[in-house]
């Protein structure tokens, strides 16, 4: 009778187990139209890369939406958010090597200056939709010589992940 209790308990966290491609999928899944809070940070096109994102566009400030940057393997390719406090919407278009393993969005902004004021911040979004981890592991796979981008091409794969064809 002393080791139901502890039996019971076991059995309870085991099947409340999940894996992490499991958590992620449920994440992704729950999180449309949801509310997260997240830690943001700010870059400019003065630093690596210039105005061009990781797909070869140009980022974009103003108008319709506002380019980001985050690890991939967490907050894939194209996924859509609203900044809360200020309104805009912003799409997932670059990484960089600071954000992979630490769940932070990196906002694009014009001016070093800007980049500057912003700092660091905590900010809920919404999330509108999420983009593609398929398409993700696609455009990193063929970049896997800076080891950042090795992190997120393992993660994606340990995920499950197949690249989109």
């Amino acid at each position: 009778m002393r080791y139901l209790l502890p039996l019971a308990l076991a059995l309870c966290l085991i099947g409340c187990a999940t894996s992490p491609q499991q958590q992620a999928q449920r994440t992704r899944n729950s999180r449309v139209g949801q509310l997260m809070t997240v830690r943001t940070t700010a870059y400019t096109q003065t630093e690596a890369g210039g105005w061009k994102n990781a797909i070869g566009g140009r980022l974009h400030f103003g108008g319709v939406e506002y380019s980001a940057a985050s690890d991939w393997s967490w907050m894939p390719l194209g996924t859509r958010f609203i900044l809360l406090s200020t309104g805009h919407e912003y799409v997932i278009e670059d990484y960089g090597s600071a954000l992979v393993n630490k769940q932070t969005i990196d906002l694009f902004f014009p001016s070093r200056k800007q980049m500057r004021n912003w700092g660091v911040r905590h900010e809920q979004i919404k999330i509108l939709e999420w983009g593609s981890q398929a398409m993700s592991l696609k455009l990193l796979a063929g970049r896997c010589k800076n080891s950042h981008v090795r992190v997120m091409v393992a993660q994606l794969k340990k995920q499950g992940v197949v690249p989109s064809s």
